[in-house]
């Protein structure tokens, strides 16, 4: 198989459907750096080779991931799956596979050997401003990445949106919430 793609733009009903499961998201995590056994998955990500194998079934239906390689072993074939491209972009992301995204995030903090840096703030940008930090973000990220094999995968996850403004009584003033 072809090494893969730099992008790919995840828009099909099946792409969402196979992204809204956080054990799926964590086996695109873990398949980010190198092709991997369904046993090696299983042992990376704490989970059942049985779910690992289905879970890699839906990946694979959705084009997400591939079979990189196949090897005969111990009268067997062992099959190593890769991603079909190693960024995904969602342009225009589902409450489903982003709650599973964020869920498998979660997941991925609590096992992590170090302790891990999550900050949420809420900045006041102009369109432009949010675009401009937006292309900063990304290429920051872009040029951060090292090709050690020995040295430890980070995760990092980058999210800017606009928040909802809150509902207003007709009159331009916002309408109480009730706690």
């Amino acid at each position: 198989m072809p090494p893969p793609e730099d992008v790919l733009e995840i828009g099909a009903p099946e792409q969402f459907a196979a992204l809204a499961h956080p054990l799926r998201q964590r086996l695109l995590f873990a398949l980010t750096q190198r092709p991997a056994t369904i046993s090696r998955l299983a042992a990376q990500l704490d989970a059942k080779k049985g779910n690992v194998a289905h879970h890699l079934k839906v990946l694979r239906e959705a084009g997400l991931v591939h079979i990189a390689e196949t090897r005969q072993v111990r009268g067997g074939t062992e099959q190593y799956y890769r991603r079909t491209a190693r960024r995904m972009v969602v342009a225009e992301p589902q409450a489903a596979g982003t709650a599973a995204m964020l869920a498998a995030v979660a997941q991925e903090l609590d096992r992590s050997p170090t302790e891990p840096h999550l900050t949420l703030r809420h900045l006041r940008l102009s369109p432009e401003k949010a675009r401009e930090l937006g292309e900063i973000l990304t290429n920051l990220v872009d040029e951060a990445e090292e090709s050690a094999e020995d040295d430890p995968v980070h995760g990092v996850l980058v999210t800017l949106y606009q928040q909802a403004q809150p509902p207003d009584r007709g009159d331009g003033r916002p309408v109480p919430s009730s706690c």
